[in-house]
């Protein structure tokens, strides 16, 4: 792997974001620095294009405001208050505060934070869980995102990557479920315009009007969080109309026989209540889904953030196998590629050095743990964040400063930026942006793996997550060889590279290329449950999932690869239709609006959220409202407003139309607090209650009123 930088060239590089699409990047250089980027054109999925977030990342690279060297806060915490050390005496602190801890509280009295600000597999999720696991901290539970829709998927389908992302171009009928592609899987969309431009029908089922819907056939717009009772009256259409695929059911289906009568009770009338969609517009859906073959069906990340989210996705998950969508390219059920990738999650969680019995925390509950509400024995009294701006992005925003804000909780922070979470650090880390670090990236939006190689020397004295956790290791004497490997040396070993799906990939192809699609069937040909062989206890599809009677779990790859102190609650093993705790039919008179906070177009999560041509993009903080919500509040366009539930209260500026639906009201995410009015965002309003199955956030089902300030 080569170490000199170029002065001038164009190198290949990999977008790091939390985002499905994973783009292959040209990041063009001169005299040493970062002129701009583009999206490679040879890349089978990004097709020479780049989003409104990432298009300019040399802005990020150079932006002004970046943190540079190793900072000490000088000031009260959440002043911004700094001054520059070196990082001797960085880690010299970090070392004496968490040995100081660990003598007198123990380790799990320090808890990492981090998720995805960078997705590789040298700098991403499980960057810092063989540190952690080593050291004896509190194991932190990350399930943000997908950790419900994911375990549901594997108790219905198991481990496998379903529909190839690229065959959706030979679908014959598409259905879009909680997933605004364009702003957030915009690469995917030539594949459906194909479709649509070769006479498939597009169904978008989303409370919210958005750019996707508008390209779409057909909107249909359903309650937040009422979605299973859609997709379980769907069921019933099917199977009472004998619409099904029976050869299909009959072979590669397990728990059709207790689906019948269970599904009785889910009539298209009874959805209809729930979730306001009118009962025939729920029958035609169902017959043109099951007569249209290939039929595909395509989740969003947003499918699982309500109660009853995990129970939906075992529903959706169903649906394919009872129609035989899964016989031809272009049909069954998209949810996330990465199951295909043959990652070595073992190595790069070294879950075996966690100590047994050590405690798990949810992220969820940051500002729980924090402020002695969950009576924590030891309190958490060290926090390390990484990859991650809580602040923004957890819920209970209030409570969350508070605990930030405890003199006797030392606080750790990596990151380009004082973000909001920064802010009441002890110490801030310098981190490398991804053109100046190497990483191999996997995707959970399609089938190529994308290698991306540093184009400049890091700016100041940042440096990469993994070197990072090296210092960090050194300095708390770990002297196995482990924590001293290079970054190619997590590179080769993160990776089966003896897989079937790596035949004719190696690191000599992705360092010339940029990229390798795994050794799999061609989009067209690729049907891979054509005659079942799905990767459950059965085989087969698991209506009735067998995996229901070891109750509720989170999959260990959202738990630093630990497995012990799962919930183990009980769970429907038939898909069971579960109310929105707070969004449902039935309003809380004093909040009587359902919000959803959905991601921005220009601002991934937070990330983006203090640069000045994304944050131009959004404006300032916005909420969206129906005229008639409008009308009752004396709301008119324009106007200053105040959301507010027991929770907490943020201020907006409030949209007036038909973006939304009325009693619903949108508040797009990731706006720092520091720039916000009221210095708070909606994550002040957001529930920490988790949905039905693996430890799901419900931001979706969330009860507010909204008035003039």
């Amino acid at each position: 792997m080569p170490t000199m930088l170029p002065q001038d060239a164009t190198v290949l590089g990999a977008c790091p974001h939390d985002c499905p699409d994973t783009c292959s990047m040209l990041v063009k250089v001169q005299d040493g620095r970062v002129t701009g980027v583009q999206g490679n054109p040879v890349h089978p999925f990004t097709q020479g294009r780049l989003c409104a977030k990432t298009s300019h990342y040399q802005e990020r690279v150079y932006h002004p405001e970046r943190v540079l060297y190793p900072l000490r806060r000088t000031g009260p915490k959440g002043s911004a208050e700094f001054e520059r050390i070196s990082w001797d005496e960085a880690l010299e602190t970090i070392g004496a505060r968490w040995r100081d801890i660990i003598a007198s509280d123990g380790p799990s009295a320090i808890l990492p934070y981090s998720y995805l600000g960078t997705q590789g597999l040298v700098n991403g999720l499980t960057v810092g869980d063989p540190f952690f696991n080593r050291l004896g901290a509190t194991v932190s539970e990350r399930t943000f995102c997908d950790s419900g829709a994911s375990t549901a998927y594997i108790m219905t389908l198991g481990p496998t990557p379903g529909m190839d992302p690229e065959s959706l171009q030979h679908s014959r009928f598409i259905i879009l479920w909680a997933c605004n592609l364009l702003s957030t899987n915009a690469h995917l969309w030539p594949f459906i315009d194909h479709a649509k431009k070769n006479g498939a029908k597009v169904v978008v089922i989303d409370p919210a009007r958005t750019g996707t819907s508008a390209m779409a056939d057909q909107h249909i717009r359903v309650r937040p969080g009422t979605d299973g009772a859609l997709a379980l009256a769907l069921i019933h259409v099917i199977v009472n109309e004998g619409l099904l695929d029976r050869d299909y059911v009959d072979r590669y289906t397990t728990g059709f026989d207790e689906l019948v009568p269970h599904v009785a009770q889910y009539t298209p009338e009874f959805a209809a209540t729930q979730t306001g969609v009118d009962a025939e517009v729920i029958r035609t859906l169902a017959r043109e889904y099951a007569a249209a073959q290939p039929a595909a069906i395509h989740i969003g990340v947003a499918i699982e953030r309500s109660a009853g989210g995990g129970q939906l996705v075992r529903a959706l998950a169903c649906l394919p196998a009872l129609v035989g969508a899964w016989r031809k390219p272009g049909g069954g059920l998209l949810q996330l590629p990465l199951w295909a990738f043959p990652v070595r999650w073992d190595v790069l969680h070294r879950a075996d050095l966690i100590p047994p019995g050590t405690r798990v925390l949810n992220q969820w509950q940051l500002g729980r743990a924090l402020t002695g509400d969950m009576a924590l024995d030891p309190p958490i009294r060290s926090l390390c964040v990484y990859n991650s701006n809580p602040l923004v992005v957890a819920p209970d925003q209030l409570r969350l400063k508070e605990g930030l804000a405890r003199d006797d909780l030392f606080t750790v922070v990596s990151d380009h930026f004082l973000t909001d979470t920064a802010r009441y650090a002890d110490l801030v880390l310098p981190a490398t942006t991804q053109v100046e670090q190497v990483d191999l990236m996997f995707s959970w939006g399609h089938l190529y793996l994308t290698f991306n190689r540093p184009a400049v020397a890091p700016q100041g004295e940042a440096v990469s997550n993994a070197e990072l956790f090296r210092r960090l290791a050194a300095t708390l004497g770990f002297d196995d060889a482990f924590f001293q490997r290079s970054d190619e040396q997590i590179l080769r070993e993160a990776v089966d590279w003896d897989s079937p799906v790596m035949q004719g990939i190696s690191m000599s192809l992705l360092e010339t290329q940029g990229w390798a699609r795994l050794n799999l069937p061609a989009a067209d040909v690729f049907a891979p449950h054509a005659e079942g062989g799905f990767p459950t206890p059965s085989g087969k599809v698991e209506i009735k999932a067998s995996m229901a009677t070891g109750g509720n779990f989170v999959l260990p790859t959202f738990r630093q690869g630990y497995n012990e102190h799962q919930d183990g609650s009980p769970v429907a093993a038939l898909p069971t239709y579960v109310p929105p705790r707070e969004s449902g039919p039935q309003p809380d008179a004093r909040y009587p609006l359902a919000m959803m906070s959905p991601k921005s177009h220009a601002f991934l999560n937070s990330t983006y959220g203090n640069h000045r041509r994304q944050a131009a993009r959004e404006g300032e903080q916005k909420i969206f409202l129906h005229p008639s919500d409008a009308d009752t509040r004396g709301i008119r366009n324009d106007d200053a407003v105040r959301v507010y539930n027991e929770r907490g209260s943020f201020m907006a500026v409030a949209r007036i139309g038909e973006e939304t639906m009325p009693g619903v009201v949108i508040a797009p995410m990731g706006h720092w607090v520091a720039t916000s009015r009221a210095q708070a965002t909606p994550a002040a309003l957001n529930p920490t209650a988790f949905a039905d199955l693996g430890a799901a956030p419900t931001f979706s089902d969330n009860r507010v009123e909204v008035g003039l300030a």
